[in-house]
């Protein structure tokens, strides 16, 4: 219940946000989900005073996007219940939670004719348009066998079945990673063969992948759909092409909320600018110093950390947790000043940005655990597999006469190192329950069912749950 919710001093002035760009910076366990879908639903409030004071005609809502598919359902949960409990309206009205490439494609499906697309097109998904790439590079390579050889050091000429293998891998990996890089510099596969013969010398694995990147889409061209990648790019293309329906959109979300804003790439931000350039109403939350994706998409914490410098009066952070340990914290907080202050290496752009991570205030509901005694080690000297389970089974018969109330889990890299720990386990006399390491795929399986069939009932309005039901019990 959020009517006895007392919010953090930093949360209270999130909450009183009314309009313009804010930037948040929120570290690790700071409530950054509950802060952000409470402000939504606030919003939600104030527009439908509006609407009720004659202000404003037409439709309109809060738009919220985020990164995952399960993070928009969290998302419509809390907001949902936050508007029917403290504002008595309909969950599920005045506001809109996609994530970034859904709302490329509700932007798509809206007007497909601006980019030359079919009303029914279709979004190739991510194992279909692998296999596509996959299948045009084993053509190519079957053409052109030799053309991977100057790239292969005489070492490992010796091991051919060893070289085919790697080499396939390589060769996909160079190809999607350059195709995905040229879709984000928005350059057709014409384009990037363009682009790349006005450059001086020879570059063979450009000139690899463009051949790839043409094969690619047209298959995709001839399947009557589009990727992924596709989907921010054409949708970028549909707002430029009609001002008049870009500003229809903008009327629409007048407020746009960014959830994970430093796993947003150039495109994602681009799409997102164009739609708050009329009425300004953009904040974007996440912690700008870390992105998981960063590693295999074009995600960049830059674009969120430049967010946050041009707009510091408005910026807002996040820096209560109570997540961690005070010396976990202090640890944390050490390490992102060194990095600003002492690294050797660092370029200070890469530097870590403040907030320090701060204690939830007394009285926070979710206090900070005591320190206790070190929770976790290290063990630092090499071991064969036997020795480890000889050091893991000791440790055990150490740890469990003092903790006779408790369980510890044991978790094993595969089924035959299980069995090994099971029957030393055996040996020692030590109690333990081996039934979820001897689980078959039909009991795997049929637990699966009973988990999708139980969220799909006690969240039937969730339409995912249903697919989900639908497709893997039903049909499954």
């Amino acid at each position: 219940m959020t009517g006895a919710f007392q919010p953090r001093p930093a949360q209270a002035k999130i909450l009183e946000y009314t309009g313009g760009p804010m930037g948040i910076s929120a570290v690790p366990g700071s409530g950054k989900t509950f802060t952000l879908s409470l402000l939504a639903a606030r919003l939600v409030e104030r527009m439908a005073e509006q609407a009720v004071g004659g202000g404003f005609a037409g439709e309109r809502e809060v738009l919220v996007v985020t990164f995952t598919n399960s993070a928009v359902e969290n998302f419509r949960a809390r907001i949902g219940q936050f508007v029917q409990q403290e504002q008595g309206l309909l969950p599920g009205v005045g506001y809109r939670v996609r994530t970034l490439h859904g709302l490329a494609h509700d932007i798509l499906r809206e007007r497909p004719s601006l980019v030359g697309l079919a009303e029914g097109f279709d979004i190739v998904d991510d194992r279909t348009a692998a296999a596509i790439k996959r299948d045009a590079v084993i053509g190519y390579l079957n053409s052109h066998p030799d053309a991977f050889g100057p790239f292969i050091l005489p070492e490992f000429l010796q091991n051919p079945k060893r070289i085919e293998k790697a080499l396939m891998a390589d060769a996909i990996d160079i190809a999607d990673r350059v195709i995905r890089t040229a879709k984000e510099l928005r350059l057709g596969p014409v384009q990037f063969q363009t682009a790349l013969m006005r450059q001086s010398g020879t570059w063979p694995l450009l000139e690899f992948a463009g051949e790839i990147y043409t094969i690619y889409q047209r298959s995709l061209h001839v399947r009557g759909g589009v990727d992924f990648d596709d989907l921010i790019v054409l949708a970028l293309q549909a707002l430029d092409a009609d001002p008049a329906y870009l500003s229809r959109l903008q009327d629409r979300w007048p407020y746009i909320l960014e959830d994970e804003a430093q796993d947003s790439g150039l495109l994602q931000e681009e799409m997102l600018r164009r739609l708050t350039a009329r009425h300004t109403n953009w904040v974007r939350v996440g912690d700008p110093n870390q992105a998981i994706n960063t590693t295999f998409t074009s995600a960049d914490q830059k674009f969120l950390r430049r967010f946050i410098q041009k707009y510091p009066q408005q910026s807002q952070p996040l820096p209560n947790s109570g997540r961690s340990a005070q010396p976990i914290i202090d640890r944390a907080n050490f390490l992102a000043e060194w990095s600003r202050r002492a690294h050797p290496v660092l370029h200070p752009d890469q530097h870590l940005m403040p907030p320090e991570i701060l204690p939830t205030p007394p009285g926070d509901p979710q206090p900070n655990p005591a320190p206790g005694d070190v929770p976790f080690m290290v063990y630092d000297r090499a071991l064969s597999p036997e020795e480890e389970v000889d050091v893991l089974v000791k440790s055990l018969a150490r740890w469990l006469p003092k903790n006779q109330d408790q369980t510890v889990a044991v978790l094993a890299p595969d089924n035959n190192r299980g069995f090994a720990i099971t029957q030393a386990l055996e040996l020692a006399k030590l109690p333990f329950d081996d039934s979820l390491l001897r689980s078959d795929s039909a009991t795997r399986a049929a637990a699966k069912a009973l988990a999708i069939t139980l969220a799909y009932i006690t969240r039937p309005q969730v339409p995912n749950f249903l697919e989900s039901l639908w497709i893997e019990v039903w049909w499954g």
